[in-house]
């Protein structure tokens, strides 16, 4: 299952910035309230380091009431573009397992 969620972790994470703007710790959260409970921090913030990198997100610096200022990732056009081929590519991928899946019935 770990394997499996490192070749999908890009496109979740934009799928759940696709909806609202968020930092580091509150992508951990969201995605753990949604069952992805065993995604470490770490992971998360080393993932965004590289999508910032590749132009798919915008960031923002906010002042935060304890520390540093806040990096806010929000998606923006090109992130955007790079998502639907993520669900293009997820969909081909399902649809194809999902045969091979009723082929074994």
């Amino acid at each position: 299952m770990t394997e499996m969620l490192k070749g999908t972790l890009e496109g979740i994470v934009l799928a759940t910035l696709r909806t609202r703007a968020a930092y580091g710790y509150e992508i951990t959260a969201r995605l753990r309230e949604r069952g992805f409970a065993e995604i470490a921090e770490g992971t998360i913030y080393a993932l965004l380091i590289r999508i910032e990198q590749r132009g798919l997100v915008d960031v923002e610096r906010v002042p935060s009431e304890k520390g540093p200022p806040r990096k806010v990732y929000s998606l923006n056009d090109r992130g955007r573009a790079h998502l639907e081929e993520f669900w293009a590519a997820w969909g081909f991928l399902a649809d194809r397992i999902e045969e091979l899946h009723e082929g074994e019935r």
